[in-house]
């Protein structure tokens, strides 16, 4: 996983509205993604745009999918926003030196 396939992934709001509603239900289908999309949230964006949203998602590691019968379920990942997350917010690291000026 690429940083700058995460921070593409979380540069597009709608994707990031994916990911506001994984977070709340992880485990759905692309039907139930876009229901939730379209209720919620008032986009009415087509299933195969959803689906690529979900697809870049997935390439950044933030999105896995499992398959169940015919059924895919899209379960959310945050190990990947840890990894960025840590590399900034740890607190063992040293603290960066200030600017005189």
């Amino acid at each position: 996983m690429a940083a700058d396939d995460l921070f593409k992934a979380l540069a597009d709001g709608t994707r990031r509205t994916i990911l506001d509603e994984l977070t709340e239900k992880s485990g759905q289908t692309l039907f139930e993604i876009c229901a939730r999309l379209t209720v919620k949230h008032g986009l009415g964006i087509s299933r195969q745009a959803v689906s690529q949203h979900l697809a870049v998602l997935e390439a950044a590691g933030l999105v896995e999918t499992r398959r169940e019968g015919r059924y895919k379920f899209h379960d959310l990942n945050v190990a990947p926003l840890r990894h960025i997350t840590e590399r900034w917010l740890d607190p063992h690291a040293p603290a960066p030196e200030r600017d005189p000026s």
